[in-house]
């Protein structure tokens, strides 16, 4: 096998879609406890602190598994849009329609939003407690019309090519950290920046062979705890410093997240699922991902209605049961949408 080439099992990475999946509800049930800094003790706050820094990787890791799974692929340009952009445009139409119902149901005041301005329902500015993840999916979608041309370069470039573009990513990402802007001059490589870079790691790292490399799971299980840990002490002494919760190092863009990404890919790409039992889980969780991530926000909102968040027992046991409750909840809910005329198309 070259040290270019694409894995042929690609199973793994329906195992990093669930841990992903998993991951982002469990961020999203921590991070509440970080903006108190200085209104909860301590050991709360440095145990949202670990908890989040732990999967911060989440949203990296989804876009570099759409680079793995996607740009190896030929497309032609009409059926491509009709098959794949649909597949996120149906669902975030029913969702967004779902969400203006709720934020509708949960207004003191009668009706006071435009239709237009619920286009922009993941912004600050409208109900943001239970629409602020809809930024994915507007990301997501700009990705998702870049990929036919994205994957014709990335096949007929060189692995030096690819390097290359990775590189300059990186330093663009760089150069854009609010930690590292003030140092460095502001060159123009916006059009390396974003997200895209992630599309195209995914892809690289998802055919690069390291099977050469000795230890490469302990190696890659190094990098993704190097990372995690520049996040955890690396957030906590800026917050120190600054005497408020300061999320620099917390953004997709920052180096140790793209490390812990990085490490975490790698290790799952060497990592094969044997037990029996969390295969159903990875099946099922992984058949759902997408409306899970949709919906979750709301089983979230409507469970701390009812008393149930991360400190339910204490944020040490709280967090983990939270997110466990809303994952099982969540997944029931699109199983169930699932199961109704058009509701495959409609569910995500």
């Amino acid at each position: 096998m070259s040290d270019f080439q694409q894995k042929e099992d690609t199973s793994w990475l329906d195992n990093l879609r669930v841990v992903a999946t998993i991951s982002v509800i469990f961020l999203h049930v921590a991070a509440p406890f970080l903006y108190k800094f200085d209104k909860i003790s301590g050991f709360n706050w440095w145990t949202a602190n670990v908890y989040d820094s732990l999967v911060r990787f989440c949203v990296p890791i989804f876009v570099m598994i759409t680079g793995a799974l996607l740009l190896p692929k030929d497309y032609e340009l009409s059926d491509y849009l009709k098959k794949r952009v649909t597949r996120i445009i149906l669902p975030f139409i029913f969702w967004i329609s779902i969400y203006l119902l709720h934020v509708l149901s949960t207004l003191k005041n009668g009706f006071k939003l435009p239709f237009l301005e619920m286009l922009n329902i993941g912004s600050t500015k409208i109900a943001y407690k239970t629409t602020y993840h809809f930024w994915y999916i507007y990301m997501i979608i700009g990705i998702y019309l870049f990929i036919p041309i994205l994957s014709k370069w990335v096949k007929r470039a060189t692995e030096k090519d690819i390097i290359y573009f990775l590189v300059l990513w990186v330093i663009a990402i760089i150069i854009a950290n609010p930690l590292f802007l003030k140092h460095i001059p502001d060159f123009n490589l916006k059009y390396f920046s974003g997200f895209v870079g992630y599309v195209v790691l995914g892809y690289y790292l998802s055919i690069r062979n390291f099977e050469k490399v000795k230890h490469i799971r302990t190696i890659s299980f190094f990098i993704f705890t190097t990372g995690v840990l520049l996040t955890i002490f690396g957030t906590y002494f800026l917050s120190i410093s600054n005497g408020r919760f300061t999320i620099d190092l917390y953004t997709y863009f920052s180096p140790n997240v793209v490390i812990a990404a990085i490490g975490l890919f790698l290790f799952f790409k060497h990592t094969n699922l044997v037990n029996p039992q969390l295969k159903v889980i990875r099946k099922f969780t992984n058949k759902h991902s997408f409306g899970i991530y949709f919906v979750h926000i709301l089983v979230l909102y409507y469970l701390s209605r009812f008393g149930v968040n991360g400190a339910v027992f204490g944020v040490v046991f709280g967090i983990p049961l939270t997110t466990i409750l809303c994952l099982a909840i969540s997944g029931l809910i699109i199983y169930l949408l699932k199961k109704l005329p058009f509701g495959d198309k409609l569910a995500g």
